[in-house]
């Protein structure tokens, strides 16, 4: 095989140590360095003495983060490679064979890089993910809360729609103070709920321990913080997406996205779509939201989706399961696929269709125009009519077709 890269690195990098090989036309180097900056800034000056046009390494973990920081400033072409794309030959395994066999692959070209944005987008991620495990968090607070009204007998989720409302947050709060009274608290209902007094009284009688007001006190406290950091993240990603708010309109213009989940998505997918992205099929197989391969021998086996970005991924399929009762095409989209094949790969299928209409959004620079809730009624029309007049003949009926004028 022909050289393609005549001074090349590759590094299998671990949680204390990096063992890094360089391959140039003068020979082979190999060397140990500990992850620590100083040994790291030796690596890299290290790396430029050689001159060392291309760096690649595995992407264990995110221990590949300090290293691509340095050599990202230098300047200098690296690729964080997928473990399971560049196995050896099983039966030698050392960790500077497993270097010596990355350079090589660098070297004839035959080692494709996983996407790693730039710093800037790299910061944004983690803002991006950092906020939905808060969102997370909270949401498993409010299960919480539930559990200990439920273990004090208080019934208040069966009478309002959010335990977490203005009016429900009020009642909750006076519980944790002392206050027992199912009147006095239902009294500070609000709005529409008033209508809802006689059942928050019975709903509000309850037995409620010191034990338990002091966890709901906690949890409520919890909740609080929570709800301050989100809105502190929203403030940052919000500025930081600022420059791109177009894009983010065009993909909230799409069912089921909102502002959040669109900041999502451009955090993940990132700004240059094009280059990075050749099409919308290569970006959905990217995110792993189109099925596998898996045949032999003629047979076809389990075809289950690929692992991809699993946080652009979830995010997609809670989106996609939002839209299952919309009156448009992503909603007539996900019952019908959820009539014949269930709803979690009818949450898949919808999920794959959005990221498919984000590709096409951002790289158009077009807003989302809806196909109509009939959109696969008029592709079947004519097997519809076809059908519906067997059906009628069977019957015994004679039918004449006209079709109506304009259309």
């Amino acid at each position: 095989m022909d050289v393609i890269i005549e001074r090349a690195c590759g590094m299998d990098v671990h949680k204390d140590n990096i063992t890094a090989c360089i391959m140039t036309p003068e020979g082979k180097e190999i060397q140990t360095f500990s992850t620590k900056t100083v040994f790291l800034l030796k690596l890299v000056d290290w790396i430029k003495e050689h001159s060392c046009t291309h760096v690649a390494m595995e992407s264990t973990s995110v221990y590949w983060k300090p290293i691509v920081n340095l050599i990202e400033a230098e300047e200098i072409e690296f690729l964080v490679v997928n473990a399971q794309h560049m196995k050896a030959v099983p039966g030698r395994k050392t960790d500077v064979k497993d270097a010596e066999w990355i350079c090589q692959l660098l070297r004839h070209g035959l080692i494709k890089a996983s996407f790693i944005p730039d710093r800037n987008q790299r910061e944004l991620r983690e803002l991006v993910r950092y906020r939905r495990s808060i969102i997370e968090e909270r949401a498993r607070q409010h299960n919480r809360i539930q559990k200990v009204l439920e273990g004090a007998n208080i019934k208040l989720g069966s009478v309002v729609s959010d335990i977490m409302g203005v009016s429900s947050k009020k009642m909750l709060y006076a519980i944790a103070e002392g206050i027992d009274d199912p009147g006095q608290l239902a009294n500070m209902a609000l709005r529409t709920l008033k209508r809802k007094k006689d059942e928050l009284e019975l709903a509000l009688q309850g037995y409620v321990s010191p034990h338990q007001r002091l966890m709901i006190k906690t949890i409520l406290t919890h909740i609080d913080f929570l709800t301050q950091q989100i809105d502190m993240l929203d403030q940052e990603v919000a500025r930081r997406v600022n420059p791109y708010q177009e894009d983010i309109e065009r993909l909230d213009s799409i069912p089921g996205i909102s502002i959040r989940m669109a900041e999502q998505i451009l955090a993940e997918i990132g700004t240059d779509i094009k280059n990075q992205f050749p099409s919308a099929a290569h970006m959905c197989s990217w995110a792993g939201l189109v099925p596998g391969h898996n045949e032999s021998a003629g047979k076809r086996k389990s075809a289950k989706t690929k692992k991809g970005n699993k946080y652009l991924r979830s995010g997609l399929t809670e989106a996609a399961h939002s839209v299952k009762g919309s009156k448009n095409y992503l909603g007539a989209l996900y019952r019908r696929t959820a009539a014949r094949k269930g709803r979690k790969r009818a949450g898949i299928v919808v999920a794959h269709a959005m990221l498919r209409i984000s590709y096409y959004l951002l790289t158009r620079k077009e807003m989302y125009v809806d196909l109509g809730e009939d959109y696969f009624n008029k592709q079947r029309e004519q097997s519809i009519v076809r059908h519906a007049l067997r059906r009628l003949e069977g019957l015994g009926y004679s039918i004449t077709i006209t079709k109506p004028e304009g259309s």
